[in-house]
């Protein structure tokens, strides 16, 4: 009887191991198969062996000045030997920790990341390597599918039987968004610290090294409380790795931060000869005009052509002077945006300061008819009647329909010292001062076309 129990316990356990040995052999064979389908149809590298990054169309005069700069991406490539050591090391240490000992996928990584996610009962943390981001920066879309994913690990494995590990590195570090329209950690530097990318601290770095993860989440302007625990995170993960010392991290930690937004100066006395330009090389290269990092160098003297412009903008003042308020530029819809100072920054990033009228927004009209408005780089100014001056009668002016001032209203206002105190200035994104240019083609000077 103990025999006869024995061999058919023996005979089970055969069957179960050649079932699940069998399962194990069809799953890696459906791979296999997989594999052999897919890889030849996987998309050429050409575009990363040949990268071309989207860079904006900037105008010159014939002495030298930036007249004009046109594109949504801004973006300065750099090679990867230009960038600090500090830098490096922060988003290998934030973002793959093994990049330079694994062959496109961590498969350690990916086991710690399942065993994580099992633990919790939820997705709390993926696996994606640097290559895997460049396979999907370049190639993928960010939808969450298997054939996606599939997609990009035999890609990530391409890309690093064809490319250098620097070489991968650098492509990662000019072409991740980073937030507030920078793209690649050159431009981050200049829009977050307004500095060289060379010249960043290990503080800086670990900060700037925390937004690939998700730039809003942690875009130390808005999120100073969250992007402050990535940054501890990154440090001590550097730590962990040898990078840096003990001594090293805390006084990483302790350092204050100072933010100061790098704003591209444009001379504004020919924003009209640049939009000129702008027109041809649209008719000539359509959408390409904006990404090719064209340099067009016109004949025009920026001296002349501010003082042709001041007296353009004086007569048509004076023709206009004494005229009711006619309404802004353009409306944005505050109510559906999650992060209302970040959408209004975004808007405002794209206009120019024109004979001292500054791009603005409205935030908020007050129950005494004061008006909340902000400026470029985040600041908040309230506008009192007095300030408002011929424009106070549009507050609020159900009237006066869509030309009413109201949240979300761009509108410019010149410089009142005695309202903003200290010089300050405010306008908006073209359309009618609130005290000083009311004239459509006057105002329209300062909007990018």
């Amino acid at each position: 009887m103990v025999n006869y129990y024995s061999a058919m316990i023996k005979k089970i356990l055969t069957t179960c191991f050649g079932l699940v040995f069998g399962f194990c052999v069809f799953g890696v064979g459906l791979v296999a198969i997989a594999i052999l389908v897919t890889y030849p149809k996987l998309p050429s590298l050409d575009s990363l062996q040949h990268y071309q990054p989207k860079m904006p169309l900037t105008i010159y005069s014939a002495d030298g000045e930036v007249i004009g700069m046109y594109g949504e991406q801004r973006r300065e490539f750099t090679k990867i030997g230009d960038f600090p050591e500090v830098l490096r090391n922060a988003v290998i240490a934030a973002e793959d920790k093994r990049f330079y000992r694994h062959w496109g996928v961590d498969v350690w990584g990916v086991a710690r990341a399942a065993v994580g996610n099992v633990v919790s009962g939820s997705v709390q943390s993926g696996a994606s390597t640097i290559t895997q981001q460049v396979a999907k920066n370049f190639y993928l879309s960010s939808e969450k599918t298997f054939t996606r994913k599939f997609n990009e690990v035999l890609l990530a494995y391409k890309i690093e039987q064809s490319l250098s590990k620097d070489k991968i590195l650098e492509l990662y570090f000019n072409q991740i968004y980073l937030g507030q329209r920078a793209y690649g950690f050159a431009s981050a530097a200049q829009i977050y610290f307004n500095k060289n990318v060379r010249d960043l601290t290990l503080a800086e770095a670990a900060m700037l090294a925390g937004l690939p993860k998700a730039p809003s989440a942690y875009n130390p302007i808005v999120n100073p409380e969250r992007a402050k625990l990535r940054q501890k995170y990154i440090l001590n993960n550097m730590l962990e790795e040898k990078m840096i010392t003990v001594q090293q991290r805390d006084q990483a930690l302790n350092e204050e931060l100072h933010y100061e937004r790098f704003v591209q100066k444009i001379d504004q006395s020919a924003l009209y000869v640049a939009e000129m330009v702008r027109q041809e090389l649209y008719e000539k290269y359509g959408e390409d005009a904006y990404t090719q990092g064209f340099k067009v160098y016109t004949t025009v003297r920026a001296d002349h052509q501010k003082v042709a412009t001041e007296a353009l903008r004086k007569a048509l003042r004076n023709f206009d002077r004494g005229s009711s308020y006619r309404g802004a530029e353009n409306y944005i819809d505050l109510s559906k945006s999650e992060d209302v100072e970040e959408t209004v920054s975004q808007y405002l990033s794209g206009l120019y300061t024109v004979d001292k009228m500054v791009p603005a927004v409205v935030l908020d009209v007050t129950k005494k008819k004061n008006v909340v408005i902000q400026l470029p780089g985040g600041r908040r100014v309230t506008l009192d009647r007095r300030a408002l001056g011929f424009a106070a009668r549009a507050v609020n002016n159900e009237k006066m329909g869509e030309d009413r001032i109201r949240r979300g209203r761009g509108h410019p206002c010149q410089k009142q010292r005695r309202a903003l105190g200290g010089g300050s200035r405010a306008v908006a994104a073209g359309g009618f001062g609130f005290a000083g240019c009311k004239n459509r083609s006057c105002a329209r000077a300062g909007r990018r076309l």
